[in-house]
C-alpha cells in the first residue's frame, strides 16, 4: 500500500469505528467477524467465492468464449433485424410512391394518345428526375 492509501484506510476505519459505538454488542461482534472475513479474503484472493470477485464472471481466471456471450449475440441479432426492417420499409415506400404516381397518371384527364406521344414520355422522364 502507498502512504496515501494507508491514510485513507485509517480515516475510513476511524469513521466506521465511530459509527459503530452505538450498536449492540451482538451486532458489533457480527460486524467485527465480517470485517475479519473481508480482510482474510483481501489477503488471500483465491479463497474468495467467484461471485464476490470483481466482475463476477463465474470463473476464477478465465473468461467465457465470445460465442458463449449471449448478450452480444442478442445485440448483434437486434441490430441485424433493425437494418433489415429499415431496408424493407424503404423498399415499401419506393413502391408505394411509384404506385401513387401511376394511379395519378391513369386517373388524369389526358387522352390515351398523349401517353403514346414520345415527347410526353420524355417530359415524364425529366419530371421524374426533378
Amino acid at each position: 500500500m502507498i502512504a496515501d492509501d494507508k491514510e485513507i484506510a485509517r480515516k475510513i476505519t476511524a469513521y466506521l469505528s465511530a459509527g459503530s459505538r452505538d450498536l449492540k454488542s451482538g451486532t458489533l461482534y457480527r460486524l467485527q467477524q465480517a470485517r475479519a472475513a473481508a480482510l482474510a479474503r483481501v489477503q488471500d484472493p483465491m479463497r474468495a467465492p467467484a461471485s464476490e470477485l470483481a466482475g463476477g464472471g463465474g470463473t476464477l481466471g478465465g473468461h467465457r468464449p465470445f460465442y458463449a456471450q449471449v448478450r452480444i449475440w442478442v445485440g448483434v441479432a437486434l441490430i441485424a433485424f433493425a437494418g433489415f426492417g429499415w431496408q424493407q420499409w424503404q423498399a415499401y415506400q419506393t413502391i408505394k410512391e411509384a404506385e401513387e404516381i401511376d394511379a395519378q397518371l391513369l386517373t388524369s384527364d389526358l387522352p390515351i394518345d398523349a401517353y403514346l406521344d414520345r415527347g410526353f414520355q420524355a417530359w415524364l422522364r425529366t419530371a421524374a428526375q426533378r
